[in-house]
């Protein structure tokens, strides 16, 4: 692979891990995170933080709430890049594609939570710029949700239906084996 690949941690707050979060799946999802940050950082590639703050009053995300903060394990390091949303997709209201073409970066690994909603919407919105995604499966996470029909579908089910609707419109997804295999064969991702 050519060029460098940023990789985008979308979400990754305390709020995300308290109970009342919801069932969810993938519970190996932050150690894979920790393992594709431990490769960028250790190769001094582009890593860029989401996060969500809320401005609903009384959200776990509203500013200064401990649910807003990054989880301790994977806080930005001085050097990445800090992104703040008030929507699910990081590129809307931000400075995040200005961001990313400034330094000609065009091909992201995008992790983190939920993959039905800050994860798939972010998503949506890169493949539409024309950046080059990769998703990966197994270091993103969702929560179980009832249908449009009412229906209740387990954090699985919601899972793989966002990463349906990504794969090969938006983005290509894959593991975080794929990813570090990558990595470890070239200079870039």
């Amino acid at each position: 692979m050519d060029q460098q690949a940023a990789l985008i941690v979308v979400d990754m707050q305390r709020g995300m891990g308290e109970p009342d979060a919801g069932e969810r799946n993938n519970p190996d999802a932050e150690r894979n995170i920790q393992a594709l940050l431990a490769a960028w950082r250790k190769k001094g590639w582009p890593v860029v933080h989401v996060r969500h703050i809320s401005r609903t009053p009384g959200s776990p995300f509203w500013p200064g709430q401990p649910g807003a903060e990054f989880q301790p394990d994977m806080a930005p390091l001085g050097e990445e890049h800090v992104v703040e949303k008030h929507v699910p997709d990081a590129f809307t209201h931000s400075s995040l594609e200005r961001w990313l073409h400034v330094r000609d970066l065009r091909r992201l690994v995008v992790v983190g939570v939920s993959t039905s909603n800050s994860v798939e919407s972010t998503v949506r919105t890169a493949g539409n710029l024309g950046f080059e995604v990769a998703v990966v499966c197994d270091a993103t996470f969702t929560f179980a949700k009832s249908d449009y029909a009412g229906i209740p579908r387990s954090a699985e089910e919601v899972h793989a239906m966002s990463l349906a609707n990504l794969e090969g419109e938006y983005a290509a997804v894959a593991t975080t084996r794929d990813i570090l295999s990558a990595s470890d064969r070239s200079s870039s991702v």
